[in-house]
């Protein structure tokens, strides 16, 4: 048997799919081989092992096939674990003989399974017939496996387009929104303006004839323009500052109040960039027309202070010296964003109290230990702007 055992060992190829095989099937010994094909198999090999010659008597004594299986079923589970392992290896050795294992793996191999017949039937006592089906080879499986999982990964040219067209038309989008943008705050918003024709029809005539209401309020009847004032913001952040401007204009909060002596600013957007946030975005963006001797008025705690326009300047951001005081007693001055829709430089308009004599103002209440701001405030950030902010934080 030993020997026997180490000839059918040298005669087995390398083969890593048959090792996997058998090492599974080894911790399996509750099935053994069919008893049909073990006779076939005791026939064709001399001499024969142990098993091999228990088979041969079996075939000599003239009991017919199921006999046979219950006799060598009853054999095969009294024997130890490493001859049931020895039944298998044999039984292996066999049909490698036959060519049930390919040896070569570039031999063709069968083109389908072979039929459940009577050479291919495993019997395990009175259980049922199950047809067994052709092993194959480390190669075959390995391709499949790969071939299956290539399939899987890769997608296809269909699959490939949709990303594609997907691809394309969201930058396409992305490309135009931002196109749009540019071409807004660029060549619209500076044109954009309110009617022309509003210079013809003043808001006050007679500044002195009308009740004054509570509500903070600035007034330009040269361009029409009557706009809420926000006098409580206190901080001179400039997101802070930017929001305020989305509910009017903004008193500057390290600048003179109304009725003090002093210079007081007031800061307003003059973008007209259709997608800044607010309704005031447009509020200064005829500030430019106003020339000296014109006139402005703010109503602040139910009183109306009238200035009068005596300069105006442009300058760069940088120059925050114009929120300071002048050589008058008391002024106000006007600022925005020029030219119109951009933040590259600043507007600056100067005007003296008339009404009342500045005489009777009182002293700056401003918390002039505030910081000074670098920069005077800026229209809103831009579409850019946002979108490079988005991208640096």
């Amino acid at each position: 048997m030993d020997d026997q055992q180490k000839q059918n060992n040298n005669k087995q190829p390398d083969n890593p799919a048959l090792q996997l095989i058998r090492q599974k099937i080894s911790t399996i010994y509750s099935h053994e081989p069919s008893a049909k094909e073990e006779l076939a198999e005791t026939e064709a090999v001399k001499p024969r092992s142990k098993h091999q010659q228990f088979m041969h008597q079996l075939s000599t004594s003239g009991k017919s096939l199921a006999e046979i299986q219950t006799a060598w079923h009853n054999y095969y589970i009294g024997l130890p674990d490493d001859e049931k392992h020895q039944v298998w290896q044999e039984f292996y050795a066999a049909n490698e003989r036959s060519g049930l294992y390919k040896k070569n793996p570039d031999e063709p191999a069968a083109d389908k399974e072979p039929e459940p017949d009577s050479k291919h039937v495993v019997w395990e006592s009175d259980a049922e017939p199950v047809a067994s089906k052709k092993p194959r080879n480390f190669r075959d499986v390995h391709q499949e496996v790969l071939s299956k999982a290539h399939h899987k990964r890769r997608p296809s040219r269909k699959q490939h387009l949709k990303s594609l067209m997907f691809g394309l038309s969201m930058g396409s989008i992305v490309v135009l929104v931002l196109l749009f943008g540019f071409f807004n705050e660029r060549f619209i918003a500076p044109f954009i303006t309110p009617s022309r024709s509003v210079s013809s029809t003043p808001i006050i005539i007679d500044p002195t004839s009308t009740a004054v209401g509570p509500e903070p309020k600035l007034i330009i009847p040269k361009i029409n323009v009557e706009l809420p004032v926000i006098f409580d913001e206190k901080s001179a952040d400039e997101k802070a500052i930017q929001r305020a401007l989305e509910d009017g204009v903004l008193h500057y909060p390290t600048t003179s109040l109304p009725g003090e002596i002093g210079n007081g600013a007031i800061f307003g957007h003059s973008s007209n960039n259709i997608l800044n946030k607010g309704k005031y975005k447009f509020a200064f963006v005829l500030l430019k027309q106003l020339e000296s001797g014109d006139t402005f008025m703010i109503q602040y705690k139910s009183k109306r202070y009238v200035y009068k326009v005596y300069d105006k300047k442009i300058v760069k951001p940088e120059e925050v010296s114009v929120l300071g005081n002048t050589d008058k007693t008391a002024t106000f001055t006007l600022i925005t964003c020029d030219p119109p829709g951009t933040s590259i430089n600043r507007l600056v308009v100067w005007g003296e109290q008339i009404t009342p004599n500045p005489s009777s103002n009182v002293a700056s209440t401003t918390n002039k230990s505030a910081s000074t701001p670098k920069v005077l405030p800026s229209n809103a950030p831009s579409l850019w702007q946002r979108f490079w902010d988005w991208i640096s934080s």
